[in-house]
């Protein structure tokens, strides 16, 4: 019995041993690009010509944060506050309808309730590229085009789909139990899913939160389609727009790239306490 312990052990600490190579290798794969970002960011052009890992010259400067903050064209000071802008109603607002529909696909029983769920579960599947021109059409029609508000409709639109299903697989595994002696004591649905379902829910809020503002935040294409006026363009497109026509000045360019990684890595960081908890929980269903 000893020994077939021993063994087991071992085997598990070879595992767990493996386990944490292979995820230290793929995290180094990572974030050697980002270090040679932040190098580019920091140092002069010649210094990083034969390698930013060359360090025979190292003459480290914030020129370049000074000036993609403050670029004449397209400053990232403003295109920072832009993409606040559109990404925190972008964030919240699919969150909140995305919870009621999923709530009401878990615990209720409507017609034709399995037949809307499949059309929802569908609709993931649909490329932006396939619906880009009618729904640039559609903006111009109805005025929101180069307007903050159509981009927010449109990144909340496409994440109701699989904020839906996620949050629908997650609400699936909690106990009903508890929902239902709220009911016998008079409690309304509506109070039943905010007071009891959703502080249940934290993990998986907090996971789509995540998600959700990374995705919002590092979208280039629907930003580059529906808004086109420089004081309006967002952060990922004034680091394209700071390089220019000419030679363009790398470090300008990576300094803004460093700088637009920030506040997503941030939202992470504050977040991840409940991430992966809610991704596990949110991707099986009960």
């Amino acid at each position: 019995m000893l020994r077939e312990s021993f063994a087991k052990l071992r085997k598990v600490r070879k595992f767990t041993i493996l386990t944490h190579i292979i995820a230290w290798s793929i995290s180094l794969v990572w974030i050697i690009p980002f270090i040679g970002v932040a190098m580019a960011s920091i140092r002069p052009l010649n210094e990083i010509l034969d390698g930013w890992w060359n360090f025979e010259a190292f003459n480290p400067t914030l020129r370049g944060y000074f000036e993609t903050w403050t670029h004449p064209t397209a400053p990232l000071s403003r295109a920072l506050l832009n993409s606040l802008i559109v990404t925190i109603p972008s964030t919240f607002i699919p969150i909140f309808i995305a919870a009621l529909g999923a709530y009401s696909f878990a615990r209720f029983d409507f017609p034709t309730r399995d037949l809307l769920f499949l059309t929802i579960v569908l609709l993931q599947t649909i490329p932006q590229q396939m619906v880009i021109i009618p729904i640039f059409n559609t903006m111009i029609s109805i005025g929101l085009w180069n307007n903050y508000i159509g981009l927010i409709l449109v990144h909340s639109a496409f994440a109701l789909p699989w904020q839906i299903l996620f949050l629908r697989n997650f609400f699936s595994i909690l106990p009903v139990e508890v929902e239902e002696a709220a009911r016998i004591d008079g409690a309304s649905y509506f109070k039943i899913f905010y007071k009891i379902v959703l502080p249940l829910t934290m993990p998986a809020l907090a996971s789509l939160t995540a998600l959700q503002f990374v995705w919002v935040w590092n979208d280039f294409f629907f930003a580059a389609v529906l808004i086109s006026s420089p004081d309006l363009k967002l952060a990922t497109q004034a680091i394209p727009a700071q390089l220019g026509r000419r030679q363009p000045d790398w470090t300008v360019v990576s300094a803004g790239s460093i700088l637009v990684m920030v506040i997503p890595i941030a939202i992470y960081f504050a977040l991840q306490r409940y991430y992966v908890r809610g991704l596990v929980a949110g991707a099986v269903k009960g």
